[in-house]
């Protein structure tokens, strides 16, 4: 499949603004091929050709692909006729069926992307109920491609589950980060070294997991019976797995029951 346009609503946002011009960058579609939302009419994004267009129905009626990217509780008020199309939704909390009943479309992919999308860096998982072609999966892989790594998941609960995951983007590090900042302000190290060293751990060190495995590491430093091993000890004891088991829970329950 090659879409001859594509359809952003909401594409001049953060999230689909940065699909816009990874779309564009990657050479996958044509400025003159690609179509965004915008109440305004103007936008940095206009200077690359794409069409910018005020009127979300417009938008539809000109493309073949329609992605969504707006918040959750702006979908009911969109009213776009997408009959016969593929729809790509990028919202959370928002089933394929409401979607689908909504819109007429004839197929409706859950994709959940994250913060990192503005480095090209997020992890993407998508969802279809729908047999399709092996042409239209190779499409929407390589549309979600442009803004990092994807992967097609087997049921909709996978996607409501790994919005509270994956979907958080730097959600977790960030808060880990801050508590390793105020922790050690609190035992009397200096502010600003606090910030550095919590930052070496979370993005500096963090770096370190794309070459190895978590596990093995965790083992190894484990193993040495030392400082390190004593700190992961107690947040074992503590239950720090079981804990990150219910804040995900707790996300995805907030997107299963809808926004």
């Amino acid at each position: 499949m090659r879409a001859e346009t594509l359809g952003i609503i909401g594409g001049t946002g953060w999230l689909g603004g940065a699909l816009a011009q990874a779309l564009l960058d990657t050479g996958f579609v044509s400025a003159a091929q690609l179509f965004l939302s915008n109440r305004s009419g103007s936008h940095p994004l206009s200077a690359t050709g794409a069409h910018l267009v005020g009127d979300n129905q417009a938008l539809v009626d000109a493309s073949d692909v329609v992605i969504v990217s707006v918040r959750p509780e702006q979908f009911n008020a969109l009213k776009i006729d997408a009959s016969g199309k593929l729809v790509i939704s990028l919202m959370a909390g928002v089933t394929a069926q409401t979607i689908s009943e909504a819109t007429g479309a004839r197929a409706v992919v859950r994709a959940m992307a994250n913060a990192a999308v503005e480095i090209r860096q997020s992890f993407t998982p998508w969802h279809c109920a729908l047999e399709l072609p092996a042409s239209e999966v190779d499409f929407i892989e390589h549309v979600l491609a442009c803004v990092g790594t994807t992967s097609r998941v087997p049921t909709e609960d996978c996607i409501d589950y790994l919005s509270a995951l994956s979907g958080t983007g730097p959600a977790f590090p960030a808060l880990l980060m801050t508590a390793l900042t105020h922790q050690a302000m609190a035992a009397g190290i200096p502010q600003d070294v606090a910030h550095q060293a919590a930052r070496g751990v979370v993005v500096a060190a963090g770096q370190l997991l794309a070459k190895h495995d978590p596990q093995a590491m965790i083992d190894s430093l484990v193993a040495y019976k030392g400082v390190t091993a004593a700190a992961l000890q107690s947040l074992l004891d503590a239950g720090f797995e079981r804990q990150i088991g219910e804040a995900v829970q707790a996300g995805a329950e907030v997107a299963r029951r809808g926004m």
